[in-house]
């Protein structure tokens, strides 16, 4: 395999992952609703996240990941958070308006939590993300270094995307399209935050 080709098949991987429906793909269009930015500073916090643990799965240390008490730790607390995120959205929502001043957590900080509570993500990272990785040492430090940047630089954009069209469309529909925008991603919060709670036990 060539090296373009690898870059293909990584950036192909790549945004069948970040474009799956999840946690931050929800909190990026909610906030995206206030600021067309706040996809791109998700994505750095998502970043701040990823870039280490690319790091730490390069020199060996993936496999910490797959152990079965981490993963539960993951989805409890990252459940726990999910959840407390969802009922902060429906409490964003007044009867008539959509009140986003209630919302005011920075988005960094959201792309770093919702990465670090995400046992998906890591398990993505432990799995398909170090096959991956193992792929692009065939190219040296060179290649790994590029894997890591095409890989988030893919995060990057389709957040941003996300959050422009979010901004654009509440823009353009309103209050009221806000407030669907909100419920909508509550609901997802919810499912999710239910989801990696009750992965524990199962």
């Amino acid at each position: 395999m060539t090296f373009l080709n690898f870059l293909f098949t990584a950036v192909i991987i790549s945004l069948s992952g970040v474009m799956a429906p999840g946690p931050i793909t929800a909190v990026t269009i909610g906030k995206g609703s206030k600021s067309s930015s706040a996809g791109a500073l998700i994505a750095v916090g998502h970043g701040i996240v990823e870039f280490p643990l690319m790091l730490a799965i390069f020199y060996g240390l993936g496999y910490l990941l797959n152990l079965s008490y981490i993963k539960s730790a993951i989805g409890l607390v990252g459940g726990l958070f999910l959840l407390v995120m969802g009922f902060g959205m429906f409490r964003s929502i007044a009867p008539v308006e959509v009140d986003l001043d209630k919302e005011n957590r920075s988005p960094l900080i959201d792309g770093i939590a919702l990465s670090l509570g995400n046992p998906y993500f890591l398990i993505w990272w432990a799995t398909i993300g170090a096959t991956l990785i193992l792929s692009a040492v065939n190219f040296g430090m060179f290649g790994f270094i590029t894997f890591a940047l095409v890989h988030w630089l893919c995060d990057f954009f389709w957040y941003y995307f996300l959050s422009v069209l979010s901004f654009k469309g509440g823009q353009f529909f309103g209050k009221k399209f806000q407030k669907i925008i909100f419920i909508g991603c509550g609901i997802i919060l919810l499912f999710f935050g239910g989801k990696f709670i009750l992965s524990i036990f199962t």
